[in-house]
C-alpha cells in the first residue's frame, strides 16, 4: 500500500506541472531518511521544504511506524521502491543525470 501511495505522489507531481526531474531526488531523500529511523537525517532532508511543526511531527510519526515495522518490512519497502525507480519505464522517462542523482541518494543511505 505504501508503494501505491508513493506512486500516486509521483503522478500528482507530474500532473501539477512540477519538474519531476527536480522533485524526484528530494522525494527519495525524504523517503530514505524516513525509512532510516534517523531523526537528524529526517530533519535535514525536510529542512529544504521549510515544513511546519505539524508536518515535521507527521513525518516523525511515519518514521516511528517504520521503526515499529522492523528491518524486514523496511527492506521490503525499499526493495519495492528501488524496483519501481529502476524499472525500464522510469529509466526511459528520467534522464541519465537524474537517475545517477537518485542512485547516489540510495547508495549514500546504505553507507
Amino acid at each position: 500500500m505504501k508503494g501505491t501511495l508513493l506512486l500516486l505522489a509521483f503522478l500528482v507531481i507530474g500532473e501539477l506541472g512540477f519538474q519531476t526531474t527536480e522533485a524526484c531526488a528530494p522525494f527519495f531523500g525524504v523517503y530514505l531518511s524516513t525509512v532510516s529511523g534517523d531523526r537528524t537525517w529526517l530533519h535535514h532532508e525536510l529542512s529544504y521544504f521549510k515544513p511546519t511543526v505539524n508536518e515535521t511531527e507527521s513525518f516523525e510519526k511515519i518514521q516511528d511506524c517504520y521503526e515499529e515495522a522492523g528491518l524486514k518490512a523496511k527492506s521490503q519497502d525499499v526493495e519495492f521502491m528501488a524496483s519501481l525507480l529502476f524499472s525500464s519505464e522510469c529509466k526511459s522517462y528520467y534522464t541519465a543525470d537524474t537517475m545517477a542523482k537518485i542512485l547516489r541518494v540510495f547508495t549514500k543511505s546504505w553507507n
